[in-house]
């Protein structure tokens, strides 16, 4: 096999420009989680970064506050797992992977 190495640094520059482009896309990925009914949400970026924390005010009853602690658990649990799926989504499609992965090869982007 013969490898230009003026090919290899080619490719190198325009997968670090690639991953600067897509560190900044992370940024401005948001999603919110949320959990009971919509009492608590959790706005996240792409960095799963918490971005804000929403309490409606009927969660806050101060004898229900370990019900509450477990609700923003679950809230930023469930916003967690949009940032992977969107982030993955990302990837997939930076590496030219289709939009649901490849059918029988689990573990790429969108493949369960």
């Amino acid at each position: 096999m013969n490898i230009n190495p003026f090919d290899v640094l080619k490719n190198a520059q325009k997968i670090q420009e690639q991953m600067g482009s897509f560190q900044e896309k992370l940024g401005n990925i948001t999603v919110t989680g949320s959990a009971g009914g919509g009492m608590v949400e959790v706005e996240l970026n792409g960095k799963m970064e918490v971005v804000s924390v929403r309490l409606d005010p009927v969660a806050v009853n101060p004898q229900d506050i370990p019900m509450l602690q477990d609700l923003i658990v679950a809230a930023f649990s469930n916003g967690l797992e949009k940032v992977k799926e969107a982030v993955n989504r990302e990837v997939g499609a930076m590496a030219g992977i289709p939009e649901g992965g490849f059918p029988g090869f689990p573990g790429f982007p969108g493949v369960s």
